[in-house]
């Protein structure tokens, strides 16, 4: 079932999603937030915790590609209020664990190593295979009570081994050791099949809208 969208909940989790990215703060727009992120395909992103009229209205003030819509609701509802212009992104999926996680028991292959790397409020977490390419990477924010957990990968080659579970769980013990237990992250359709296996449940389904360059 899902949880009631916290205003604040949002707003601290793209805190901490700013931080991992070494990206400004997020600002207040209106109901919702500003992010300038700067990227040629990812201009500036707003986010909001409900789909309200604030988000329909610069729905339609916007004509320039690469500036992200998103908000705490699904791709029907929000396809229902917006223009054609607006194209619909693959569907996420914001989870909770406010406890520690479901174990699996499972240990990292010898054949592996751990690296660590910190900056801000900031851990990464990488997996390295004995070849010496990066098997998987992840990153952890600790924000106040809340762990959040950002760009969690595992390259093409090295799924189905179990490093994603491994990896969410060493993230994990970085917020155990500060004594936080509160995990947050916005997870894909695959990611979200593993996060639940550990005990993660849906907190909102969220969606994101652009506009990409004209052919």
């Amino acid at each position: 079932m899902e949880t009631k969208i916290s205003r604040d909940m949002v707003e601290k989790w793209l805190k901490a999603w700013s931080l991992s990215r070494k990206l400004p703060m997020p600002v207040r727009y209106k109901s919702g937030f500003k992010i300038e992120v700067g990227e040629e395909k990812q201009k500036i992103r707003y986010v909001f915790s409900e789909l309200n009229d604030d988000f329909v209205e610069l729905s339609e003030q916007i004509n320039d590609p690469w500036i992200y819509l998103k908000v705490c609701s699904s791709p029907d509802e929000v396809k229902g209020k917006v223009s054609e212009k607006w194209i619909v992104q693959p569907q996420g999926y914001m989870m909770y664990c406010f406890r520690p996680m479901k174990s699996s028991g499972t240990s990292l292959c010898e054949d592996y190593r751990i690296e660590h790397e910190e900056y801000n409020s900031t851990t990464v977490v990488k997996i390295i295979a004995e070849s010496g390419e990066q098997a998987s990477i992840g990153r952890i924010v600790l924000l106040d009570d809340l762990a959040v957990y950002d760009r969690i990968v595992t390259e093409e080659a090295y799924r189905r081994k179990g490093l994603a579970g491994f990896l969410i769980r060493e993230l994990e013990k970085i917020a155990l050791s500060k004594g936080i237990s509160n995990n947050f992250l916005v997870a894909t359709e695959q990611g979200k099949a593993v996060y639940e296996k550990m005990g993660w449940k849906l907190y909102s389904l969220y969606t994101s809208i652009v506009i990409t360059e004209n052919d």
